[in-house]
């Protein structure tokens, strides 16, 4: 298995408003992306899973002209209401940097 933080080039959540949050996942080459593509991995139920929502509620884009797999999902609190800890979304990320991905469906280069 590889980790996401060891096999891609961008892993980074941010804001999609104060009420929701975008993770992005952004491979280098397309032969990557491919790899991790065909495993099955980067699902909605994924994201569902990782970030303790409904499945119903992630919207998930894999976009393979950027390389990128997209999910945005609701903020369990608003950005910069009481109790929130992360008003810019840039910290949501670290769920999905130890998710595991086969590695013999990863080609380098």
């Amino acid at each position: 298995m590889a980790l996401i933080k060891d096999i891609a080039k961008v892993c980074k959540s941010k804001n999609a408003g104060p009420f929701q949050l975008t993770l992005d996942v952004v491979f280098e080459t397309r032969a990557e992306y491919d790899a991790v593509a065909a495993t099955g991995v980067l699902t909605p139920s994924l994201f569902a899973a990782l970030y303790d929502v409904d499945e119903a509620d992630v919207i998930f884009t894999p976009y393979p002209a950027g390389l990128a797999f997209k999910a945005t999902i609701p903020r369990a609190i608003p950005a910069g209401d009481l109790g929130d800890t992360d008003v810019y979304g840039c910290q949501q990320h670290a769920p999905l940097l130890e998710v595991d991905i086969p590695v013999n469906a990863v080609a380098k280069g």
